[in-house]
């Protein structure tokens, strides 16, 4: 049995907080779950697809988030608990859909997971999501630790049901990373696999302007109803006691509770911790306002409560000063932390603090991230670099091959978000007088790629797209995709074939190489290029699988490794242009400089050996299985 179906009992498990939602989802009777992953949300789709088979719940890795989004609606309309989940900026592919649902509601309880990422520890922005809540129009809670997630996932299902619209459940990194002490509580029977009913209501469902009006005005009116619902949650309390208030919510409670304790004042500040954050409970700040002298407001990245907190005390005519984002006090950019907390409440409050020592050691290394020991990127992106040198202009994409911006490779020069490598190729090929080389990874092509390839062809944009085809979603944990090869169960022949869509999108010139093979790839780069003066956009496939999921899949025994031998003479190429992370510079304190390649990292790809002669292979012992 999977561990997150385990039957309830006194007994609390430790939960990441996003399989704390899972669990709360799951006693909350949802069947029924789609996304695409995107850290920091991928292990709630991860959990629920290892144990769909055992809860007979459908779910399903979408190609994106608008698709995931518009699949579970209908799940939901049709009377079938739901959840999809992703992302902050998943919600900017998802917002479409996301908006006009809010209107048009559901039938059965519906999650919208959104994750933001305060720092970008994986991401291309900082937005604070919880802005979409407010346009959209629904209900939004805000836990602060795993017990909150599960137990929050469980209200945003009531609420859902209750006022027949999506409800968001915003996170953040540290709470769906964070692991805490969760009580199980009482799940639902299995039964068969989910169905369910629907209603045909065109002029309810189908949202043509006389209906959107229609509707608009309905939705107002849930507003009203959900303000007096947030007014009496008890997802917004109080404690301590003063003269002194903080208003917070979500993991920034946290600090602020080790704040007020490491500064003694327990006795002098009360605390607001906000939990259902919209509609925002303005009467539940009004109340609490009363009787303070000063207020600040802790919250991460936007002063989103700030700004209500502020309107609410001048309506109110309430004598308080009210504090928030400022120097000195709150940070707009990052995360916060306790110690950023006990600094902007000792300005605030005029409360001495002395850092810890603690706080003042030196920074460690930094240790940036790299592609793995024998990635297929790296050898594409040395051939790539070996035809098209510094010349061209190399839009990338989200995923691994990102990666691909640091030394030696460089092969990275404009990114804004997922599939937009196609389309601002297009773009750049069309004002310079310059070779443009787009990269992306398979799995993001099938997330955003395709319209702007289609784009690219109806225009006669001239560029070579290269199509990093590993057979997985790598970077976010190995999820599958629609033309996956590999699978959890084994290779599996995939329903879309790549090269077809691609050729089916109207692209004539098309190759498919493996990348580990450098000469070969070597000569296709180069016949490509000398196509790239005539119109249209060339593309080629770059096809070898991760070797890390194909190492954990089907438990792939190495045979070689490779090594430098005496030959060497220190030109340093391996180090300066294909920088496998195998490779060690050893400069001894006596004795002769040297290269080695560390046999525990070698993947066995060969790719050096193509392009150095002093590297050559070495058998691994069959009895040893491997690396050792």
């Amino acid at each position: 049995m999977h561990e997150l179906l385990q039957p309830g009992s006194e007994r609390k498990q430790l939960l990441l907080g996003n399989e704390a939602i899972v669990r709360g989802a799951l006693e909350g009777g949802v069947r029924f779950v789609a996304a695409y992953p995107g850290t920091p949300s991928s292990e709630i789709i991860d959990r629920f697809y290892q144990l769909a088979p055992e809860a007979q719940i459908y779910v399903e890795y979408s190609v994106n988030e608008k698709v995931s989004m518009e699949t579970v609606a209908a799940a939901a309309l049709s009377g079938v608990k739901s959840l999809c989940a992703m992302k902050h900026v998943g919600l900017n592919v998802a917002a479409d859909a996301f908006m006009t649902l809010a209107y048009v509601g559901v039938k059965a309880g519906m999650v919208i997971v959104v994750a933001d990422d305060p720092f970008l520890h994986s991401s291309q922005n900082e937005q604070d999501n919880r802005f979409y809540a407010k346009m959209a129009g629904v209900p939004m809670l805000e836990p602060a630790t795993p017990e909150e997630a599960k137990a929050m996932t469980l209200e945003a299902l009531a609420l859902s049901e209750k006022y027949q619209m999506p409800c968001m459940l915003r996170t953040t990194t540290r709470v769906n990373h964070c692991r805490g002490p969760v009580a199980l509580g009482d799940l639902p029977g299995n039964g068969s696999p989910p169905r369910g009913t629907f209603t045909k209501d065109p002029f309810n469902l189908v949202v043509i302007p006389m209906v959107g009006r229609k509707l608009r005005l309905a939705l107002l009116e849930k507003l009203s109803r959900l303000q007096a619902e947030a007014e009496q949650s008890p997802l917004n309390f109080t404690v301590g006691e003063g003269k002194w208030g903080i208003i917070t919510s979500g993991v920034s409670y946290l600090y602020v509770r080790d704040a007020v304790r490491d500064l003694g004042l327990e006795q002098r500040v009360k605390v607001l911790k906000l939990g259902f954050t919209f509609p925002q409970p303005r009467a539940v700040m009004r109340n609490f306002l009363r009787g303070l002298t000063r207020v600040l407001v802790v919250e991460e990245l936007e002063p989103f409560l700030e700004e209500t907190v502020r309107i609410v005390a001048q309506e109110s005519g309430l004598r308080v000063l009210v504090g928030g984002k400022g120097d000195e006090l709150i940070p707009k950019a990052f995360e916060l932390d306790a110690a950023k907390v006990k600094r902007a409440m000792s300005n605030f409050f005029g409360v001495s603090y002395q850092s810890p020592e603690v706080f003042s050691i030196p920074q460690l290394p930094q240790r940036p991230p790299n592609l793995c020991p024998g990635c297929p990127h790296r050898a594409t992106y040395y051939s790539v670099r070996k035809i098209f040198g510094d010349d061209a202009i190399y839009p990338t994409d989200i995923g691994c091959y990102t990666l691909g911006i640091l030394p030696p490779l460089r092969m990275a020069d404009f990114l804004i978000c997922m599939g937009s490598s196609v389309a601002t190729a297009g773009g750049f090929s069309k004002v310079l007088d310059r070779p443009v080389v787009a990269f992306i990874g398979d799995s993001t092509f099938f997330h955003a790629g395709l319209t702007g390839l289609v784009n690219a062809v109806s225009h006669d944009h001239r560029f070579l797209l290269v199509v990093l085809d590993n057979g997985t979603t790598a970077m976010t944990g190995h999820q599958p995709h629609p033309a996956v090869e590999l699978t959890p169960q084994g290779k599996v022949q995939p329903k879309v074939n790549l090269e077809n869509i691609i050729r089916g999108c109207g692209v004539a010139r098309l190759a498919t190489v493996n990348p580990l093979q450098v000469k070969k790839t070597q000569d296709v780069l180069q016949d490509l290029r000398e196509h790239m003066h005539e119109p249209g956009v060339s593309v080629l496939i770059s096809k070898s699988p991760c070797p890390l999921f194909e190492n954990r899949m089907l438990s792939r025994k190495q045979k070689v490794v490779f090594e430098v031998d005496a030959s060497c003479d220190l030109c340093k190429k391996c180090l300066e242009e294909v920088g496998c992370p195998a490779f060690v510079w050893e400069q001894p304190a006596a004795g002769a400089s040297r290269i080695r390649i560390n046999a525990a990292l070698c993947s066995g790809c060969s790719v050096c050996a193509q392009m150095c002669k002093s590297i050559k292979p070495r058998r691994l012992d069959d009895s040893k299985g491997g690396n050792q």
